[in-house]
């Protein structure tokens, strides 16, 4: 039966469900209504235009009004903004922003795509500032793009460090800004758990951003040119972008009488219906089910949105699918490094008395004999009772799309971390390993789930060691002078058997090491000769990440030095690359350099300590392509 369809908003909700609605009947009318003058577009693109990544301006355009009118038979009325919903008529009321005509039109089914906006705080001073701006849409990225291309500003602020925030303050940076990011939360980028995100914001420091924590805007004056923090801090902006969260377009609903949760998103049943039977809302405005902890949560990301999109036109012909929910897989570029998570993070595990262990691995993201083998922080989260996957997080140069990728895919396929370490995934040596990254974080969970070794997190190792814990450190004596937990004591795993006789049998004995591996080692070794053991999960790498924060590659020298030795660690794994340090500075005399070629970024921030701990100089470090090339100076 041949229906009529409005839709109130485009982009990937809307656009989609337009789309979809058409390939399913032919007969049907389809009014899609859309404020702005664009329909579809893409709005994840729009900061990489600004720091001409992209320079096509067309390329975000990716249907047209008229193409998709044509290919379609859609009747799309761009710069047409519905300003009403009348129920009990089954009508909207329209106002042309082009001729300021005001008219109503009538539907069958009604779906809402009106998006989020972002939040725009009533803080002093905004409102006479002329240099704050947003990121939503065509619009807002031209103003953003002229400012930038036409009057030569030198000084960036972003406020927010969310995805957006990060994305905008990298493509500025490219620019030639002076970035400052400001965050009021302890962290960037709320998917991470803490100690992940610790690994951004070394990054985000290595490349140059001033980034400031725990802090926020107070006052904007001079015309928004300075920024006061709740702090007392003053910061110089000549650009400012906004990028602190969004919220729902919930008037319409709001007025019409559907029902919206806590946080405004739009409430929809498994058929994405409102409390309207001829209602239907999805997108960025809408209120989702966290795919795995079931409640309710404002997830706004575009794959859901487009999926939404699809179902609801499903649905409004008689198909009845239901929409299970989101897991809120994301990523986001942050200069080198890509940062990509899946379902809950410990800050949501907890709150919820989710009964859950976590797991780090910092795997190689592929074979480390072949050419550009980078490291990737990875972290999986399960529940011990019956192996669920919870969720993951990982960090790094090369690899992270794909290994949480596979990951999602195994939560929707409600695989356990016993099946991940049963997953045939493709190997050859430039893309990954016999035993894949993914296979590996399935290996240590289940090694817990065993009972073959127990773990101590990042975040209670200082407590255990305050209150006497013994913590044997499993690495060699060298890897130590790049840092070390306070209080250990360095029994090297090759010489731990010899030394069992030493070793305290009344209390439980904590072993770390660089990755975790030598720790599993040393506590296996311990465990089967009678000793009660715990492994610091993630070792000293994850541990680090948190407390050997680096400050500023500014310490470095300048000066310009012959390089006597060169070395190609890439790809090596500790202690590979700091045992090649120490064997070629014996051949050099004091004064010579040596340049070593690492793919690890966290054996750069550790040179650092090893340098000065034996007073030889850290001339530089450079990155070239996936590469560090750091140059030592003897004495």
């Amino acid at each position: 039966m041949s229906k009529k369809i409005v839709i109130v908003g485009g982009v990937a909700g809307g656009a989609t469900a337009a789309a979809r609605l058409r390939r399913l009947d032919e007969t049907s009318t389809i009014v899609l209504f859309e404020r702005g003058e664009h329909i579809s577009f893409a709005n994840c693109g729009l900061p990489y235009y600004i720091g001409d990544t992209i320079k096509d301006r067309q390329k975000l355009l990716v249907q047209t009004v008229e193409g998709m009118s044509k290919k379609f038979n859609l009747d799309i009325r761009n710069l047409s903004e519905v300003t009403q919903i009348n129920p009990d008529r089954k009508t909207v009321t329209i106002k042309n922003l082009s001729t300021n005509e005001t008219y109503e039109e009538s539907y069958d089914r009604l779906i809402l795509s009106p998006g989020a906006k972002p939040i725009f705080p009533p803080i002093e001073g905004i409102s006479e500032a002329t240099n704050i701006f947003t990121l939503r849409n065509i619009p807002d990225t031209d103003k953003i793009k002229a400012v930038v291309d036409e009057k030569n500003p030198k000084r960036a602020v972003v406020v927010g460090g969310g995805f957006i925030g990060l994305e905008m303050a990298e493509n500025l940076a490219e620019r030639g800004f002076e970035v400052t990011v400001v965050e009021m939360a302890n962290q960037v980028m709320t998917p991470l758990d803490y100690e992940m995100a610790a690994i951004v914001h070394d990054h985000l420091r290595d490349k140059g951003v001033n980034l400031i924590l725990e802090d926020g805007v107070k006052a904007f004056s001079q015309n928004g040119n300075t920024i006061e923090l709740s702090s007392g801090t003053k910061l110089c902006s000549d650009l400012t972008i906004l990028s602190i969260g969004v919220r729902p377009e919930n008037k319409l609903a709001v007025d019409a009488g559907l029902n919206v949760g806590e946080r405004g998103g739009i409430q929809v049943n498994d058929y994405l219906q409102t409390n309207d039977e001829n209602i239907y809302a999805i997108g960025d405005a809408i209120e989702v089910t966290d795919y795995i902890n079931g409640n309710a949560a404002m997830i706004p990301l575009a794959g859901p949105a487009n999926r939404q999109g699809r179902i609801v036109a499903n649905n409004i012909y008689g198909k009845e699918e239901k929409f299970k929910g989101t897991l809120g897989t994301s990523i986001a570029k942050v200069f080198d490094i890509t940062v990509a998570a899946t379902g809950n993070n410990e800050k949501r595990l907890k709150p919820l008395n989710v009964n859950y262990e976590a797991v780090h691995i910092h795997p190689s993201s592929h074979a480390g004999y072949y050419p550009g083998a980078a490291p990737i922080a990875l972290k999986l989260l399960f529940d011990p009772s019956n192996g669920k996957i919870l969720g993951a997080q990982a960090v790094g140069i090369d690899g992270v799309d794909k290994r949480m990728d596979v990951i999602a895919t195994a939560i929707k396929g409600n695989l356990t971390v016993f099946d991940l370490t049963e997953l045939e995934l493709s190997y050859a040596p430039p893309y990954s390993s016999a035993k894949d990254p993914v296979n590996m974080a399935g290996y240590v969970a289940t090694n817990i789930m065993n009972g073959d070794v127990e773990t101590v997190q990042w975040y209670e190792i200082d407590g255990i060691v305050a209150q006497n814990g013994l913590l044997i450190d499993v690495r060699e004596p060298i890897e130590r002078e790049m840092g070390f937990i306070k209080g250990s004591i360095n029994i090297p795993l090759g010489d731990l058997r010899e030394q069992l006789n030493r070793l305290p049998k009344n209390g439980t004995i904590y072993v770390s090491c660089q990755v975790g591996l030598r720790g599993y080692l040393a506590a296996r070794i311990l465990s089967e000769n009678g000793f009660k053991v715990k492994n610091l999960d993630g070792g000293w790498k994850t541990y680090s990440s948190v407390f050997n924060q680096s400050t500023s590659s500014s310490s470095q020298s300048l000066e310009e030095v012959e390089v006597s030795i060169k070395i190609d660690a890439s790809g090596l794994a500790c202690p590979g690359p700091i045992l090649e340090v120490h064997k070629n500075m014996k051949k050099l005399q004091s004064g010579e350099s040596l340049q070593i070629t690492t793919t690890d970024c966290n054996f750069v921030k550790d040179i650092t300590s090893w340098c000065d701990k034996n007073q030889h100089t850290l001339v530089k470090t450079e990155r070239e392509d996936k590469h560090y090339n750091t140059i030592i100076k003897k004495g």
